[in-house]
């Protein structure tokens, strides 16, 4: 098993030198904390140069700093409590414009996302959507909204799409019973996942279907069990999930899928104007005096 970066900070704690020791130790201890600030930052509040902490994270094996902080971030996300995000919170946004810092901070995500996007992994994504026999769309707490704007679309483009709740164990189980191979499964999920996504991609994996996850790093625990993944970064710096890059991607997704399948979605979309003319304002949610729903 792969040592986590904690497990090497105390393993190189005894080598280091002093002023390293004290980024290291601050580190362990504040992991909440360290995973956010700045080199700078992070250099001041333990007493040490920006340089040495620089120095730190080439000592530890990272390129630089950023991706020794991306790696903290990896570790932490899914750890941290809310009571520990809100301390994140004011500590990020104390101060600040609110509405212009989430804003660029949103964009950052959509940016890095797609400069850090694997085209590949997501074209075959695309091939195995169009090829499922029957696709399974999982997504707990937040990230129910992705799962059910993603299943909503996908009805359009195919009638083999379920959506799999998860309100308890039980009741996803019974949901996924029947998936084999030929089927794939879709997983949201994003720190803090959920530990229903994860079980029910391992129950998929053990019945021969192919896994998707849409998720934010590579050491996400569906990552395991997945033959493809789709990275969408969610920094969070509150205890609200940010969802714009995760939900940016499924919108890039539903598109690809829908051009793969244009005259079967053209077909449907037909059907529902016919629907629309027949019926009239009861479909548009218009409901005129004297009816009842």
């Amino acid at each position: 098993m792969q040592k986590s970066l904690f497990d090497n900070l105390r393993e190189v704690m005894p080598e280091l030198s002093k002023g390293h020791k004290k980024i290291a130790e601050f580190m362990l201890n504040h992991y909440d904390k360290a995973a956010f600030m700045t080199a700078s930052k992070l250099g001041s509040i333990v007493g040490v140069s920006e340089s040495t902490v620089v120095r730190f994270a080439a000592e530890l094996g990272f390129e630089g700093y950023p991706e020794l902080q991306r790696a903290l971030k990896e570790y932490t996300s899914n750890k941290l409590t809310t009571v520990q995000r809100i301390d994140v919170m004011n500590d990020q946004l104390g101060d600040v414009d609110v509405y212009e810092k989430i804003i660029n901070m949103d964009i950052d995500k959509l940016k890095k996302t797609l400069e850090e996007g694997d085209r590949d992994e997501f074209y075959k994504t695309v091939n195995a959507l169009c090829s499922a026999k029957n696709i399974y769309v999982i997504g707990a707490r937040s990230a129910a909204v992705l799962a059910r704007f993603l299943h909503f679309y996908f009805t359009m483009m195919a009638d083999n799409v379920k959506l799999v709740h998860t309100t308890s164990t039980t009741e996803m189980f019974e949901q996924i019973i029947n998936i084999g191979e030929g089927d794939v499964m879709i997983g949201i999920s994003f720190p803090r996942y959920s530990v229903h996504t994860v079980k029910a991609f391992r129950f998929a994996a053990s019945r021969g279907a192919k896994n998707i996850a849409i998720t934010d790093s590579l050491a996400s625990p569906l990552a395991e069990y997945a033959d493809n993944i789709l990275i969408a970064r969610s920094d969070m710096v509150s205890f609200a999930d940010s969802l714009i890059a995760p939900m940016s991607v499924i919108n890039a997704l539903i598109v690809a899928v829908g051009l793969k399948k244009q005259d079967y979605v053209a077909k449907n979309y037909e059907r529902l104007e016919e629907i629309y003319a027949e019926y009239g304002n009861d479909i548009h949610g218009s409901v005129s005096d004297g009816e009842h729903i």
